[in-house]
Protein backbone atom coordinates (compact mmCIF):
# COMPACT_ATOMS: atom_id res chain seq x y z
CA UNK A 1 0.00 0.00 0.00
CA UNK A 2 1.46 3.67 -0.75
CA UNK A 3 1.98 6.14 1.73
CA UNK A 4 1.73 4.52 5.35
CA UNK A 5 -1.89 2.54 4.92
CA UNK A 6 0.41 -0.89 5.04
CA UNK A 7 2.38 0.33 8.12
CA UNK A 8 -0.59 1.82 10.31
CA UNK A 9 -2.86 -1.35 9.21
CA UNK A 10 -0.27 -3.74 10.43
CA UNK A 11 -0.50 -1.29 13.86
CA UNK A 12 -3.48 -1.54 14.02
CA UNK A 13 -3.60 -5.16 14.79
CA UNK A 14 -0.28 -6.43 15.98
CA UNK A 15 0.09 -3.55 18.32
CA UNK A 16 -4.35 -1.78 19.24
CA UNK A 17 -6.17 -4.87 18.97
CA UNK A 18 -4.00 -7.90 20.10
CA UNK A 19 -1.45 -6.14 22.80
CA UNK A 20 -3.57 -3.07 23.87
CA UNK A 21 -7.04 -4.50 23.96
CA UNK A 22 -5.91 -7.39 24.26
CA UNK A 23 -8.36 -8.97 22.01
CA UNK A 24 -8.98 -12.76 21.43
CA UNK A 25 -8.20 -14.27 17.70
CA UNK A 26 -11.64 -14.67 17.03
CA UNK A 27 -11.89 -10.90 17.79
CA UNK A 28 -9.35 -9.85 15.81
CA UNK A 29 -10.95 -12.09 12.66
CA UNK A 30 -13.43 -10.58 12.68
CA UNK A 31 -11.96 -7.04 12.30
CA UNK A 32 -9.60 -8.30 9.60
CA UNK A 33 -12.52 -9.55 7.75
CA UNK A 34 -14.21 -6.28 7.69
CA UNK A 35 -10.97 -3.86 6.94
CA UNK A 36 -10.23 -6.47 4.37
CA UNK A 37 -13.52 -5.92 2.53
CA UNK A 38 -13.61 -2.22 3.35
CA UNK A 39 -9.86 -1.85 1.67
CA UNK A 40 -10.84 -4.20 -1.46
CA UNK A 41 -14.05 -1.96 -2.11
CA UNK A 42 -11.96 1.40 -1.53
CA UNK A 43 -9.81 0.07 -4.66
CA UNK A 44 -12.69 -1.12 -6.60
CA UNK A 45 -14.18 2.73 -6.73
CA UNK A 46 -10.18 3.71 -7.11
CA UNK A 47 -9.83 1.72 -9.72
CA UNK A 48 -6.48 0.92 -7.97
CA UNK A 49 -5.00 -2.58 -6.72
CA UNK A 50 -4.87 -2.39 -3.01
CA UNK A 51 -1.36 -2.12 -2.68
CA UNK A 52 -1.27 1.25 -3.98
CA UNK A 53 -4.38 2.94 -1.39
CA UNK A 54 -3.40 5.99 0.48
CA UNK A 55 -4.79 7.06 3.90
CA UNK A 56 -6.44 10.11 1.76
CA UNK A 57 -8.18 7.20 0.00
CA UNK A 58 -10.40 6.08 2.84
CA UNK A 59 -13.07 8.65 2.99
CA UNK A 60 -16.50 9.11 4.46
CA UNK A 61 -17.94 8.83 1.44
CA UNK A 62 -16.89 5.13 0.29
CA UNK A 63 -16.93 3.94 4.02
CA UNK A 64 -21.07 4.59 3.29
CA UNK A 65 -20.87 3.11 0.03
CA UNK A 66 -19.46 -0.17 1.52
CA UNK A 67 -21.93 -0.20 4.05
CA UNK A 68 -24.95 0.23 1.78
CA UNK A 69 -22.96 -2.22 -0.70
CA UNK A 70 -22.46 -5.17 2.05
CA UNK A 71 -26.44 -4.71 2.67
CA UNK A 72 -26.95 -4.54 -1.07
CA UNK A 73 -25.29 -6.43 -2.68
CA UNK A 74 -23.72 -9.45 0.02
CA UNK A 75 -27.14 -9.16 1.69
CA UNK A 76 -26.19 -8.55 5.03
CA UNK A 77 -28.50 -8.01 7.92
CA UNK A 78 -28.88 -4.58 9.61
CA UNK A 79 -26.93 -6.61 12.50
CA UNK A 80 -23.90 -7.74 10.69
CA UNK A 81 -23.94 -4.21 9.07
CA UNK A 82 -23.94 -2.66 12.54
CA UNK A 83 -21.28 -5.30 13.73
CA UNK A 84 -19.32 -3.92 10.49
CA UNK A 85 -19.79 -0.58 11.33
CA UNK A 86 -18.75 -0.86 15.44
CA UNK A 87 -15.12 -1.98 13.59
CA UNK A 88 -14.70 0.74 11.51
CA UNK A 89 -15.10 3.29 14.12
CA UNK A 90 -12.69 1.26 16.55
CA UNK A 91 -10.10 1.51 13.03
CA UNK A 92 -10.84 4.87 12.31
CA UNK A 93 -10.37 6.73 16.10
CA UNK A 94 -7.29 4.91 15.62
CA UNK A 95 -6.63 6.79 12.67
CA UNK A 96 -7.49 10.18 13.87
CA UNK A 97 -5.11 9.56 17.06
CA UNK A 98 -2.43 8.26 14.94
CA UNK A 99 -2.98 10.57 12.01
CA UNK A 100 -4.38 13.74 12.65
CA UNK A 101 -5.25 14.46 8.93
CA UNK A 102 -7.96 11.55 8.99
CA UNK A 103 -9.64 13.51 12.03
CA UNK A 104 -12.91 15.07 9.78
CA UNK A 105 -13.25 11.69 8.13
CA UNK A 106 -13.23 9.69 11.70
CA UNK A 107 -15.71 12.11 13.40
CA UNK A 108 -18.16 11.89 10.10
CA UNK A 109 -17.80 8.27 10.66
CA UNK A 110 -18.06 7.92 14.14
CA UNK A 111 -21.45 9.64 13.28
CA UNK A 112 -23.13 7.27 10.89
CA UNK A 113 -26.35 5.92 12.97
CA UNK A 114 -26.15 2.19 13.31
CA UNK A 115 -29.85 0.53 11.81
CA UNK A 116 -32.07 -0.65 14.18
CA UNK A 117 -32.02 -4.52 14.18
CA UNK A 118 -34.34 -7.78 15.36
CA UNK A 119 -32.42 -8.86 18.76
CA UNK A 120 -31.98 -12.53 17.90
CA UNK A 121 -34.28 -14.70 19.60
CA UNK A 122 -32.78 -16.08 23.52
CA UNK A 123 -32.90 -20.38 22.39
CA UNK A 124 -32.19 -22.40 25.83
CA UNK A 125 -33.46 -25.69 26.38
CA UNK A 126 -36.23 -26.50 29.18
CA UNK A 127 -34.89 -29.20 32.12
CA UNK A 128 -36.83 -31.94 30.38
CA UNK A 129 -35.03 -31.51 27.45
CA UNK A 130 -31.41 -31.25 28.62
CA UNK A 131 -32.36 -34.97 30.26
CA UNK A 132 -34.05 -36.09 27.06
CA UNK A 133 -31.18 -34.82 25.02
CA UNK A 134 -28.54 -36.63 27.70
CA UNK A 135 -30.49 -40.00 27.23
CA UNK A 136 -30.34 -39.97 23.75
CA UNK A 137 -26.80 -39.59 23.15
CA UNK A 138 -25.19 -42.37 22.04
CA UNK A 139 -22.88 -44.22 24.78
CA UNK A 140 -20.16 -46.79 22.48
CA UNK A 141 -17.17 -45.83 21.60
CA UNK A 142 -14.57 -42.77 21.94
CA UNK A 143 -16.19 -40.23 19.97
CA UNK A 144 -19.73 -40.91 21.99
CA UNK A 145 -17.43 -40.43 25.08
CA UNK A 146 -15.97 -37.33 23.64
CA UNK A 147 -19.44 -35.37 22.60
CA UNK A 148 -20.94 -36.35 25.58
CA UNK A 149 -18.25 -35.01 28.17
CA UNK A 150 -17.95 -32.16 25.43
CA UNK A 151 -22.34 -31.36 25.80
CA UNK A 152 -21.90 -31.66 29.97
CA UNK A 153 -19.08 -29.29 29.84
CA UNK A 154 -21.16 -27.21 27.57
CA UNK A 155 -23.78 -27.05 29.78
CA UNK A 156 -22.21 -27.24 33.32
CA UNK A 157 -19.66 -24.09 32.49
CA UNK A 158 -21.85 -21.61 30.31
CA UNK A 159 -18.76 -20.87 28.40
CA UNK A 160 -18.22 -19.86 24.73
CA UNK A 161 -17.87 -22.19 21.98
CA UNK A 162 -13.80 -20.80 21.57
CA UNK A 163 -13.30 -20.63 25.22
CA UNK A 164 -14.16 -24.41 25.07
CA UNK A 165 -12.24 -25.02 22.54
CA UNK A 166 -9.35 -23.81 23.79
CA UNK A 167 -8.97 -25.85 26.94
CA UNK A 168 -6.02 -27.31 28.33
CA UNK A 169 -5.35 -30.58 30.79
CA UNK A 170 -3.20 -27.68 32.69
CA UNK A 171 -6.79 -25.66 32.71
CA UNK A 172 -8.87 -28.39 35.01
CA UNK A 173 -8.48 -29.54 38.17
CA UNK A 174 -9.66 -32.85 38.55
CA UNK A 175 -9.68 -33.25 42.25
CA UNK A 176 -11.58 -31.07 44.61
CA UNK A 177 -12.43 -28.50 44.47
CA UNK A 178 -13.21 -29.61 41.02
CA UNK A 179 -12.84 -26.27 38.46
CA UNK A 180 -12.07 -25.33 35.30
CA UNK A 181 -10.23 -21.93 34.60
CA UNK A 182 -11.35 -20.26 31.28
CA UNK A 183 -9.69 -17.94 28.87
CA UNK A 184 -12.74 -15.59 28.04
CA UNK A 185 -13.02 -12.17 26.18
CA UNK A 186 -10.79 -9.31 26.80
CA UNK A 187 -7.60 -11.95 27.60
CA UNK A 188 -9.71 -12.48 31.17
CA UNK A 189 -8.91 -15.70 32.42
CA UNK A 190 -12.24 -17.27 35.53
CA UNK A 191 -12.51 -20.32 37.19
CA UNK A 192 -15.84 -22.51 37.03
CA UNK A 193 -16.92 -25.20 39.17
CA UNK A 194 -17.61 -28.44 37.28
CA UNK A 195 -20.13 -31.04 39.29
CA UNK A 196 -18.91 -34.42 39.89
CA UNK A 197 -20.30 -35.67 36.91
CA UNK A 198 -18.73 -33.84 34.02
CA UNK A 199 -15.43 -34.23 36.41
CA UNK A 200 -16.08 -37.84 36.16
CA UNK A 201 -16.54 -37.85 32.02
CA UNK A 202 -13.75 -35.62 31.69
CA UNK A 203 -11.32 -38.37 33.45
CA UNK A 204 -12.11 -40.66 31.39
CA UNK A 205 -12.01 -38.54 28.22
CA UNK A 206 -8.68 -37.40 29.41
CA UNK A 207 -7.48 -41.17 29.84
CA UNK A 208 -7.65 -41.91 25.81
CA UNK A 209 -6.17 -38.15 24.99
CA UNK A 210 -2.71 -36.96 24.72
CA UNK A 211 -0.99 -36.24 28.54
CA UNK A 212 0.93 -33.29 27.84
CA UNK A 213 -0.06 -30.75 30.23
CA UNK A 214 -0.53 -28.32 27.18
CA UNK A 215 -2.57 -30.31 25.03
CA UNK A 216 -6.79 -29.42 24.55
CA UNK A 217 -9.45 -31.47 25.99
CA UNK A 218 -11.19 -31.76 23.27
CA UNK A 219 -9.83 -33.70 20.24
CA UNK A 220 -11.43 -34.61 16.47
CA UNK A 221 -11.46 -37.77 15.18
CA UNK A 222 -7.98 -36.80 13.21
CA UNK A 223 -6.95 -36.28 17.20
CA UNK A 224 -6.03 -32.59 16.00
CA UNK A 225 -7.49 -29.94 18.46
CA UNK A 226 -11.70 -29.18 17.69
CA UNK A 227 -11.99 -25.71 16.55
CA UNK A 228 -15.02 -23.76 17.32
CA UNK A 229 -16.83 -24.57 13.86
CA UNK A 230 -16.07 -28.63 14.75
CA UNK A 231 -17.94 -28.16 17.90
CA UNK A 232 -20.85 -26.40 15.88
CA UNK A 233 -21.22 -29.40 14.13
CA UNK A 234 -21.23 -31.65 16.68
CA UNK A 235 -23.72 -30.05 18.63
CA UNK A 236 -25.74 -29.26 15.92
CA UNK A 237 -25.55 -33.28 14.74
CA UNK A 238 -27.06 -34.25 18.27
CA UNK A 239 -29.62 -31.43 18.54
CA UNK A 240 -31.22 -31.71 15.05
CA UNK A 241 -33.76 -34.28 16.10
CA UNK A 242 -34.15 -32.62 19.58
CA UNK A 243 -38.08 -31.62 20.06
CA UNK A 244 -36.97 -28.13 21.34
CA UNK A 245 -39.66 -25.66 22.56
CA UNK A 246 -37.76 -22.40 21.65
CA UNK A 247 -37.42 -23.40 17.98
CA UNK A 248 -40.33 -25.80 17.51
CA UNK A 249 -39.74 -29.25 15.71
CA UNK A 250 -38.61 -27.73 12.43
CA UNK A 251 -35.23 -27.09 12.74
CA UNK A 252 -31.87 -28.43 11.89
CA UNK A 253 -29.89 -28.48 15.23
CA UNK A 254 -28.95 -25.73 18.04
CA UNK A 255 -25.88 -23.47 18.14
CA UNK A 256 -23.45 -23.90 21.27
CA UNK A 257 -24.15 -21.18 22.67
CA UNK A 258 -27.94 -22.44 23.52
CA UNK A 259 -26.26 -24.13 26.10
CA UNK A 260 -24.89 -21.04 28.03
CA UNK A 261 -28.45 -19.33 27.95
CA UNK A 262 -29.55 -22.94 29.14
CA UNK A 263 -27.45 -22.61 32.29
CA UNK A 264 -27.58 -18.88 32.98
CA UNK A 265 -32.05 -19.78 32.84
CA UNK A 266 -31.59 -22.38 35.01
CA UNK A 267 -29.26 -21.04 37.24
CA UNK A 268 -32.01 -17.93 37.52
CA UNK A 269 -34.70 -20.52 37.99
CA UNK A 270 -32.48 -22.22 40.71
CA UNK A 271 -32.71 -19.05 42.77
CA UNK A 272 -29.06 -18.60 42.07
CA UNK A 273 -28.25 -14.56 42.65
CA UNK A 274 -27.77 -12.77 39.13
CA UNK A 275 -23.89 -11.10 39.98
CA UNK A 276 -22.95 -14.72 40.84
CA UNK A 277 -24.44 -16.09 37.42
CA UNK A 278 -22.68 -13.08 35.55
CA UNK A 279 -19.11 -14.18 37.24
CA UNK A 280 -19.84 -17.57 36.35
CA UNK A 281 -20.54 -16.70 32.76
CA UNK A 282 -17.79 -13.95 32.40
CA UNK A 283 -20.49 -11.79 31.21
CA UNK A 284 -19.33 -8.50 32.81
CA UNK A 285 -15.48 -7.63 34.26
CA UNK A 286 -15.57 -7.49 37.89
CA UNK A 287 -11.91 -5.26 37.35
CA UNK A 288 -13.87 -2.55 35.41
CA UNK A 289 -17.23 -2.38 37.96
CA UNK A 290 -17.87 -1.20 41.04
CA UNK A 291 -20.99 -2.60 41.07
CA UNK A 292 -20.68 -6.42 41.50
CA UNK A 293 -18.51 -8.01 44.82
CA UNK A 294 -15.82 -10.10 43.92
CA UNK A 295 -17.35 -12.98 43.82
CA UNK A 296 -15.20 -16.29 44.98
CA UNK A 297 -15.22 -20.14 43.97
CA UNK A 298 -16.89 -20.45 47.23
CA UNK A 299 -19.85 -18.50 46.27
CA UNK A 300 -19.52 -20.31 42.67
CA UNK A 301 -19.42 -23.62 44.22
CA UNK A 302 -22.63 -23.21 46.59
CA UNK A 303 -24.62 -22.47 43.22
CA UNK A 304 -24.00 -25.89 42.20
CA UNK A 305 -25.84 -27.32 44.22
CA UNK A 306 -28.88 -25.77 42.99
CA UNK A 307 -28.11 -26.14 39.29
CA UNK A 308 -28.16 -30.06 39.22
CA UNK A 309 -26.52 -32.05 35.76
CA UNK A 310 -29.09 -34.11 34.01
CA UNK A 311 -30.72 -36.84 36.40
CA UNK A 312 -32.94 -40.10 36.01
CA UNK A 313 -35.63 -38.87 33.84
CA UNK A 314 -37.91 -40.34 36.68
CA UNK A 315 -36.80 -37.15 38.82
CA UNK A 316 -39.69 -34.31 38.59
CA UNK A 317 -38.24 -30.99 37.84
CA UNK A 318 -39.10 -28.09 39.71
CA UNK A 319 -39.49 -24.38 37.72
CA UNK A 320 -39.74 -21.28 39.00
CA UNK A 321 -41.54 -18.86 36.55
CA UNK A 322 -40.80 -15.60 38.57
CA UNK A 323 -37.94 -14.75 36.37
CA UNK A 324 -40.24 -14.75 33.04
CA UNK A 325 -42.15 -11.79 33.67
CA UNK A 326 -38.84 -9.43 34.81
CA UNK A 327 -38.27 -7.65 31.70
CA UNK A 328 -34.57 -6.67 32.85
CA UNK A 329 -33.60 -10.36 33.36
CA UNK A 330 -34.83 -11.12 30.27
CA UNK A 331 -33.14 -8.09 28.41
CA UNK A 332 -30.23 -9.18 29.94
CA UNK A 333 -30.57 -13.12 29.12
CA UNK A 334 -30.71 -11.50 25.42
CA UNK A 335 -27.63 -10.10 25.85
CA UNK A 336 -25.16 -13.07 26.62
Amino acid sequence: MSGNLGQVVFAFFEDHLKIQKGLRPGSIRSYRDTIKLLLIHVATLCRRPVTRLSLGDLTFERVLDFLRTIEERRGNQPGTRNQRLAALRTFYRYLAVHNPEMLAEAQRVEAIPTKRATAPKTVYLERDEIDTLFRALPTDGDLALRDRTLLMFLYNTGARVQEVADVRRVDIDLDEPYRVRLHGKGDKWRCCPLWPETVALLKRLMTISPTEKTAPVFLSQQRKPLTRFGIYKIVKRHTATLNCSALGQQHHGLFPHAFRHSSAVHLLEAGVEVNVIRAWLGHVSLDTTNRYAEITLRTKQAAVAACLPPVDPSEEHRSTAGWRTDPDLLKWLDSL
